[in-house]
């Protein structure tokens, strides 16, 4: 019984990644708070790993969706075509490159100083100010990048830039790179596809790394949990990618940002009156 209950707390926690890990609204802030409420009963070590390979799921969810237009190889496409698709790659992997780097050099101590409610809610807050604030200044104005072919590299490598700011719990990865691809002339559909392909990479380096510090010492219901959790991400995921590339051809990020904003103040008001 106590193994079903642990399962059923995996299949909430994967549905509130798949929802919360492409929407620019921090899967970490949402998981810190569920996690208040509905605390797996495994060790913390785990709790550390899971959380982040969980993303696992999520990112098969953009392989699945985007096949086609990731795969080089497809027969369906011309000689042109597969060309540009093993630039894009090359784009993502070189956008890649600053965040990898910081993660891998300074993950324990980013984890150490910065995860905690404090800063989780106080990145939700700032970044939900800045979507706001960027949508405000942004109204009625033109993008000069409105394809992914039109991404130069300088410009690709720039928003990678920004990815490392995602390296700070709450900040939301999509978030940081949807708003560093905005305020570099990147439209918003272009910035969010470009985003979930920078994910592939960098949630698979970031899952690897866990999974090792973890080792490889796995309780039963620990694979059980696990897998659970990123089953339920993938088909989660699935539906949120498509209700947000959907959302933002007719409508702006600002809602994201008042969501955030609520949310960063609820955190701090719970674990302040929870003191």
């Amino acid at each position: 019984m106590q193994n079903l209950i642990e399962i059923f707390k995996a299949i909430f926690l994967g549905i509130v990644e798949g929802i919360t890990e492409w929407l620019p609204i921090s899967s970490t802030g949402h998981m810190i708070l569920v996690d208040e409420f509905l605390k797996l009963n495994l060790s913390d070590k785990f709790k550390s790993m899971f959380f982040v390979v969980i993303q696992l799921g999520a990112i098969l969810a953009v392989i699945f969706i985007y096949f086609n237009k990731l795969n080089p190889f497809a027969p369906s496409k011309t000689k042109r075509q597969k060309h540009q698709t093993f630039i894009l790659w090359f784009k993502v992997i070189f956008a890649c490159i600053p965040a990898g780097v910081i993660g891998l050099l300074f993950d324990d101590k980013i984890d150490a100083l910065f995860y905690n409610y404090q800063t989780v809610a106080a990145m939700l807050i700032i970044y939900g100010a800045l979507f706001i604030y960027i949508e405000n200044t942004h109204k009625n104005k033109s993008f000069k990048i409105n394809t992914l072919n039109a991404l130069s590299y300088k410009t690709a490598f720039m928003i990678g830039l920004f990815q490392i700011l995602a390296l700070i719990p709450g900040t939301s990865r999509s978030g940081a790179t949807i708003i560093g691809a905005m305020l570099i002339g990147t439209s918003r559909i272009v910035a969010t596809e470009f985003t979930f392909f920078l994910a592939i990479p960098v949630m698979l380096g970031a899952s690897l790394l866990k999974i090792i510090k973890f080792g490889f010492n796995w309780q039963p219901l620990e694979i059980q949990v696990l897998l659970v959790g990123c089953i339920v991400s993938f088909v989660v995921s699935i539906f949120a990618i498509k209700f947000l590339v959907n959302y933002i051809k007719t409508n702006n990020f600002k809602a994201f940002g008042y969501y955030r904003i609520v949310l960063g103040i609820l955190v701090l008001g719970y674990f302040f009156l929870a003191k």
